[in-house]
């Protein structure tokens, strides 16, 4: 049976609405309501209304809009768990987002959009209507930009979609750069030869691409030139062609480093530039060549631009509260520059 769900009965009164609900699986249920009912509570939360468990049938009390929502998230988390989805926090709280900005977002067209199968037989999916997006537009176009803040899968899914392409045999190799941008030293001053000296600011994706491969796979990959770690800067005068590309953080690349990126991919080849406009690390006075291709590239066939927004963010609950309330100190600073300016 593909629908678990069975709703007995569903009440208005002058409190508001109240839906009971019971899931047919016990095993299921459990699963659903998490530990501790961690899963009600935050459901509860999310949604302001009261969540009562008698076994495997729930009490959902709370104004009419706000109950529907969450009996519509519950169901959808427990008919993915029917289809063997193993829902962890983060997910809960995607599902939640996800389903208060549009109710009739269906959470399987996410969830089983199976991108890559890491080596401990993980699949890696897209979690949110703008990630699905993401993959999709990777799917259909050789160049895709994604921007947006930390935490929202931007390199992760890159680095996902380049080993589902490898796999395939799409592509021979898998090229990740990222500008070394120096955070108050240069690279002459840091100690150790030149690996040393690049490593930590390629540290990210080394992580990316060791929580999907076997350790041993990776750097039998890496030995053998076929997945490529290195500074943009190694970019210079090649030409990559049968590859894939992820350029990380481009916020940090110049005007001239974007072009000089860009025009380095060739034949059957394609490529991923990630970057967050807000947390730009260059010089003073000096623009970031994301921010200057995303004005210049615009509406040219063939690439696509995403947009990622602090409700696509996959970590800790909190790390989308803190993105967002440094978005509002930076709109009240320009504000106050702004009748600063107008005042004089």
């Amino acid at each position: 049976m593909d629908d678990f769900l069975l709703i007995f009965y569903s009440r208005k009164g002058n409190l508001g609405a109240m839906k009971s609900i019971t899931f047919e699986n016990n095993d299921l249920a459990r699963e659903l309501f998490g530990r501790h009912n961690s899963t009600l509570a935050r459901v509860s939360e999310a949604c302001d209304v009261k969540i009562d468990a008698r076994g495997n049938t729930l009490c959902i009390t709370g104004n009419e809009k706000n109950t529907m929502l969450a009996e519509n998230i519950l169901g959808q988390l427990y008919s993915l768990i029917g289809k063997n989805v193993s829902i962890q926090p983060a997910d809960v709280d995607s599902a939640i987002r996800s389903l208060q900005k549009d109710s009739q977002c269906r959470l399987e067209n996410l969830f089983l959009d199976t991108v890559f199968t890491t080596a401990k037989n993980k699949p890696i999916t897209p979690r949110t209507p703008n990630q699905k997006k993401y993959i999709d537009a990777v799917r259909e176009h050789d160049i895709v930009f994604s921007i947006g803040p930390a935490g929202t899968g931007k390199t992760y899914l890159a680095m996902a979609m380049a080993l589902s392409a490898f796999t395939r045999g799409e592509v021979n190799r898998i090229i990740l750069t990222r500008p070394a941008v120096e955070a108050g030293e240069t690279l002459g001053f840091l100690p150790g030869n030149l690996a040393d000296k690049v490593n930590p600011y390629l540290r990210p994706l080394y992580d990316a691409l060791y929580d999907m491969l076997a350790f041993e796979k990776a750097r039998e990959l890496i030995d053998q030139n076929i997945i490529e770690i290195a500074p943009l800067a190694f970019m210079r005068g090649r030409t990559l062609n049968n590859s894939f590309i992820i350029l990380d953080e481009a916020q940090n690349t110049t005007r001239e480093q974007m072009k000089m990126f860009l025009t380095r991919i060739g034949y059957s080849s394609r490529a991923i530039i990630t970057g967050d406009i807000t947390q730009t690390d260059l010089p003073g006075g000096k623009t970031s060549g994301l921010i200057d291709a995303k004005n210049i590239l615009a509406g040219i066939k063939g690439l696509d631009f995403i947009h990622f927004t602090r409700e696509d963010v996959v970590r800790h609950r909190l790390v989308g509260k803190i993105i967002q309330a440094y978005e509002m100190s930076t709109r009240k600073q320009k504000e106050t520059f702004q009748k600063k300016n107008e005042t004089t």
